[in-house]
């Protein structure tokens, strides 16, 4: 199968894990005869330093034109204050609202091979769930500014139906095929949002019979999450709050460098590590670069290539349980680089 992907390295320790995402790609490619051809190209920091705003058109003229995109990390201190469309942060969000990549999967499983995590490892058991993030409307890209004296400021949050509802299908058809439960996560005693999120779900799951729904305000659930995760099989949410939660859950699995992510539209999809650029171990060989693998395994997925996808899986499992990893997740003293890792998982796939 012959398929052109857009690879966004990024910024910070975006090159490093991407380098060894596409290593592991093309180890599949070669086991299964497919043909990934790749196009490297500039978002955030890089694209700043380099064309003056942190995406260009070109750069969304390839992704459009691609069968999928591959996004590393992007974010740099040195924009940190840069005007507002001028920060690294701003060309994902643009990309995003572009290719309408409405939902975003972030899947959370534990390995109990880890055990850095700050929870009680009986609170951990049997944790298995996925954050279906509505991404492309609500806060983040409301209208925002200041007022003329520069001491006032707003954000709009504004959702419609048709936003909610879309996303809301994808999430109760996940449900149907795990555990038939779905969480929304809202603000409804407060916010007006919410309380539309809340009047269309309810309406919809009307014609999901054997899906239990139930409603979890956002301060209640992030306590949740800690105390009682194993409650969750799918969440629903917001952009602002998705983003809260998914976040929070990296305390679960030990580190944010597991866990991947997929951002779906109806015709174009984004693939993405959900972590942050780490700016301070850039270069240094240090980062985790299965969040990163994990995310193109669920690019294969989406291609319909279901058992490549399997067996990148079981190759960052077996990575794991052979403790081939990176230092945030295993004792400094025995830990492996970036690149041994991805050689660890290249090696693995070509001997199964």
């Amino acid at each position: 199968m012959k398929k052109k992907i857009s690879v966004i390295e990024g910024d910070g320790i975006g090159p490093e894990i991407m380098k060894q995402t596409i290593k592991v790609l093309n180890s599949i490619a070669r086991k299964y005869g497919h043909n990934f051809q790749y196009k490297k190209i500039l978002a955030g920091s890089v694209a700043i330093d380099k064309f003056g705003y942190p995406i260009s058109k070109e750069t969304i003229n390839t992704c459009l034109k691609s069968d999928a995109v591959l996004f590393g990390c992007v974010g740099d201190p040195k924009h940190d204050h840069n005007p507002r469309g001028m920060r690294p942060e701003d060309g994902l969000l643009q990309l995003r609202k572009i290719m309408n990549v409405y939902c975003n999967i972030r899947p959370v499983v534990l390995y109990s091979e880890i055990n850095k995590s700050p929870i009680k490892k009986e609170l951990l058991e049997k944790v298995d769930f996925v954050i279906y993030r509505e991404l492309t409307g609500g806060i983040y890209f409301g209208e925002k500014g200041r007022f003329d004296d520069g001491e006032k400021a707003y954000d709009y949050c504004i959702y419609s139906k048709n936003e909610i509802e879309r996303i809301g299908e994808m999430a109760l058809k996940a449900a149907v095929t795990r555990r038939k439960k779905i969480t929304l996560v809202d603000k409804a005693n407060v916010l007006e949002t919410s309380r539309l999120w809340r009047e269309v779900i309810q309406k919809m799951a009307l014609d999901y019979p054997d899906v239990y729904l139930d409603f979890l305000y956002i301060d209640h659930a992030a306590m949740q999450m800690i105390l009682n995760p194993n409650r969750f099989d799918v969440i629903l949410t917001d952009n602002m709050f998705g983003d809260i939660l998914s976040d929070e859950s990296s305390v679960l699995t030990s580190s944010i460098g597991l866990l991947p992510s997929a951002s779906i539209g109806d015709h174009k999809s984004m693939f993405e590590p959900i972590h942050g650029s780490y700016p301070k171990a850039a270069g240094k060989n240090i980062a985790n670069p299965l969040g990163c693998i994990l995310s193109g395994a669920m690019m294969l997925e989406y291609f319909g290539m279901y058992e490549e996808k399997e067996i990148v899986e079981k190759a960052v499992k077996d990575s794991i349980d052979k403790k081939i990893c990176t230092p945030d997740i295993i004792d400094s003293e025995n830990c492996s680089t970036t690149e041994e890792v991805g050689n660890y998982i290249e090696k693995y796939i070509k001997n199964q």
